[in-house]
């Protein structure tokens, strides 16, 4: 059987009086994206900080890369990159000098060539020289993950790493964070965008007030939540009355002219649907099927739209 690149049993953390993480139980296979979603205050930090031997745990294990995080935490730490919320970066440096200090601090060999690798593919060659004062925040992230990378880590904890990022420079993180799973590398994703962890991440679990509320595939966490329907539009309310007079359970818009019917959006019931309105000589004017969406998951599971928990 497979070593999980990280397996954690039980894990609790408090402050004081506040419990943070109130005995979480998750496993991430090597090779993978792991997203750990959840408001902010959930725990999704602490439970990076604890993984990466930043602080200890108060029960509970935690092994990453089949080392125990509390009994041999310099052996996790060869292991692992950490990318926080934050680009940790020396503004005092070009981005050339912050990766050799990088490969210098991680007795790397060959670090010239490491560097060079590194700045070509995030597109940082052109500015190598420059101070990172004049980096702008995707740039500062780019060089922070590559930073990251010098120690060629075959597990990363990327904490939030595309907050406040334009969706150009969030698109380019995803296509790097994706090439490096394709080279063999786990992520363990912190993130509250939403589209983010249904976009990249094999498995999803949900964090809230420091309980794990569900996990699974984004697919699977979709077919959790009910309300898949078909929405169809139409020319005058007349043809809305009449079309929802033959579908009992479902919801009219008379504003928007449009009828919302339940269904489990497959061909058959869909087919039926069409068939139904055909034979009472009805058409709608558009036509569209509705599946419930991470963020649908995400209130449903801990009562607050992303917006608000943030």
């Amino acid at each position: 059987m497979t070593t999980p690149a990280i397996a954690v049993s039980g894990l609790r953390k408090a402050f004081g009086d506040k419990v943070v993480l109130d005995g979480i139980d998750l496993e991430v296979p090597a090779g993978t994206i792991f997203s750990l979603l959840g408001p902010n205050g959930a725990g999704k930090t602490t439970t990076v900080n604890v993984l990466s031997t930043l602080i200890t745990a108060d029960g509970g294990t935690a092994g990453v890369a089949g080392h125990d995080v509390a009994a041999d935490p310099k052996a996790v730490r060869a292991t692992i990159g950490v990318t926080g919320q934050f680009a940790a970066v020396d503004e005092l440096l070009t981005g050339r000098e912050n990766l050799q200090l990088m490969a210098d601090l991680n007795g790397v060999p060959d670090g010239k060539r490491v560097i060079a690798d590194l700045l070509m593919r995030f597109e940082l060659t052109e500015a190598a020289a420059k101070s990172v004062t004049t980096y702008s925040g995707g740039m500062r992230r780019k060089l922070d993950l590559a930073m990251t990378l010098v120690g060629n880590p075959r597990i990363i904890f990327l904490d939030e790493p595309t907050t406040g990022l334009d969706p150009r420079s969030r698109r380019t993180m995803w296509s790097i964070i994706r090439e490096l799973v394709a080279d063999g590398v786990t992520i363990f994703l912190t993130t509250q965008y939403l589209e983010e962890a249904d976009q990249l991440a094999d498995r999803i679990a949900v964090l809230d007030h420091g309980r794990l509320v569900a996990q699974g595939t984004p697919a699977e966490l979709k077919r959790q939540i009910p309300g898949t329907h078909v929405r169809l539009r139409f020319t005058t309310a007349a043809e809305l009355d009449a079309a929802a007079s033959l579908f009992p359970g479902s919801t009219p818009d008379a504003d928007a002219l449009e009828l919302r019917v339940p269904s489990d959006a497959g061909t058959k019931s869909l087919r039926a649907l069409l068939d139904r309105l055909d034979e009472n000589s009805l058409a709608a004017e558009e036509f569209s099927v509705h599946t419930p969406d991470l963020d649908d998951v995400f209130l449903a599971l801990t009562g607050r739209t992303t917006e608000a928990a943030k």
